[in-house]
């Protein structure tokens, strides 16, 4: 289990986190590459944990009182004698089950998937630090170093977990000419950023659209 390294920026700052080494570590690689973040997931199981919480104690105080020579809870008998009447293709029935599937396979997904998507793992310069670069912070390293490029008027940047997406306004040079300019400084740029798995670019370079 990791725990938080000594940094951990802020919407544009790279994510560093410091664990174990794994058993089957390459020190002189740094460490199994591709390995993406996973979210803690707080909210959603804040929310499971209180609705649980809150539904258990519910059944516990009620089982209590009946065990003390009490009458059960108005809602618990009306409970019972629904699920006792009621047939199994009532749409009551049938929503409340749609509800409680959709419920589950929501939960389910949150756990077998790492969420943080907007961080990119990157390579490991020590078996036991991870570090991760927002998506948004490298979208603005291949904008400036895309900005550099003689001719560019303008540059839009999307990065993606697999693909970069760039588009260029160029209002000087031919555009070939600044296209190649592109492809070699962007995959320099994308080089420099030190990802595990760095994006494939998608450079697209057109004239500036006529004003009025």
């Amino acid at each position: 289990m990791s725990e938080p390294g000594s940094l951990r920026g802020g919407s544009t700052a790279p994510v560093l986190e410091k664990e174990a080494p794994p058993p089957d570590e390459h020190p002189g690689r740094g460490g199994p590459a591709g390995h993406r973040f996973w979210s803690a997931r707080r909210v959603p199981a804040g929310i499971v944990a209180v609705a649980l919480l809150v539904v258990a104690g519910g059944f516990l105080y009620d089982v209590a009182a009946v065990r003390a020579d009490r009458e059960a809870m108005a809602w618990r008998r009306d409970l019972a004698r629904q699920l006792a009447e009621r047939p199994l293709d009532d749409i009551w029935v049938l929503v409340g089950a749609g509800i409680a599937a959709a419920l589950g396979g929501w939960l389910i997904l949150l756990a077998v998937t790492p969420g943080l998507r907007d961080v990119l793992p990157m390579n490991r310069p020590q078996p036991d630090v991870r570090a991760g670069l927002q998506r948004a912070a490298a979208a603005l390293v291949l904008r400036d170093r895309a900005m550099e490029v003689a001719g560019v008027q303008s540059v839009r940047v999307r990065t993606g977990r697999r693909k970069a997406d760039v588009r260029a306004v160029c209002h000087f040079r031919d555009l070939d000419d600044v296209r190649a300019d592109l492809d070699a400084v962007l995959t320099d740029a994308v080089r420099g950023l030190g990802l595990t798995r760095p994006p494939a670019l998608s450079v697209h370079v057109r004239r500036p659209g006529k004003k009025g």
